[in-house]
């Protein structure tokens, strides 16, 4: 049996991994979240289920423990847990920031600082990093957010070139835009990190109205499951991609940014958000 660990996992992608890695007879498959309660209903989907906070030490250090008394190591983790904190980079408060990165960036460093000596034992292991399209291109709006995923490809990079002599791959998973609570609590929050009448409203308002629009879009947006199918490959193969874009969308984006380059990818943002 292989041992799954999964963050992040009470409602959107992680959820939606859950659910499809449960149904593998190889995997015992751990979900959690911050409250138990809040995803019961994965323990019929076939899931084991822990209370894990990614910004908690002690809560981190006892669900690995919780896995390790049992197993002896946890085979694979699965870093999902995160969310978009979004504003204007002079306005946005810095105690919102560093939640952001406390959650996005320290929380998924820690788990993996817990987990690899384990798989270094094991001599065999499995890191996976949910980042985003937003780890490869920025749009306004979004700095702090992009920062965290920029940092999530950067540590995930090293840590691959790291973990390898040990047996252990590390894969990156870049979801562009997912029908999930994502794109509500970005918005909520560009409210609430810009003044109201702030040299920033105008661009605020713009980048709320194309948020909406975008992840509205069936054609732009995808369902979480389109996610997990791709989290689901990179979890056994035999030989794990570095990267997997994931949505056709998201592909044409940040290969777009690539060729276009920085000024001329800055000055189509400003034409999409004016």
């Amino acid at each position: 049996m292989t041992t799954v660990l999964i963050t992040g996992t009470s409602s959107g992608i992680g959820r939606a991994t859950v659910r499809h890695l449960a149904r593998r007879p190889e995997l015992t498959v751990y979900a959690t979240a911050r409250k138990v309660e809040a995803i019961a209903d994965l323990a019929d989907a076939g899931a084991r289920l822990l209370p894990l906070d990614v910004t908690d030490e002690a809560s981190m250090r006892a669900a690995v423990a919780a896995i390790e008394a049992e197993h002896g190591q946890v085979d694979v983790l699965i870093n999902n847990a995160g969310y978009g904190e979004y504003g204007p980079i002079e306005e946005t408060p810095m105690d919102r920031v560093r939640a952001q990165f406390e959650t996005n960036v320290f929380g998924l460093s820690r788990l993996t600082q817990l987990v690899l000596p384990g798989m270094r034992r094991a001599g065999r292991g499995r890191i996976v990093n949910v980042s985003s399209m937003g780890g490869r291109l920025v749009f306004l709006g979004g700095g702090y957010y992009h920062a965290s995923k920029y940092a999530v490809e950067a540590i995930s990079d090293a840590l691959r070139q790291e973990v390898r002599p040990f047996g252990v791959d590390v894969a990156i998973v870049e979801p562009g835009l997912i029908r999930t609570g994502f794109g509500a609590v970005a918005s909520e929050s560009l409210g609430a990190g810009a003044r109201p009448a702030g040299p920033y409203r105008q661009m605020v308002a713009a980048v709320d109205a194309v948020m909406a629009r975008s992840y509205g879009s069936r054609l732009l947006a995808a369902r979480p499951e389109t996610v997990a199918r791709v989290i689901e490959r990179a979890v056994t193969a035999r030989r794990p991609r570095t990267r997997y874009l994931v949505t056709a969308a998201a592909w044409a984006m940040v290969h777009t940014r690539r060729l276009l380059g920085a000024r001329l990818f800055d000055t189509v943002n400003r034409l999409q958000f004016r």
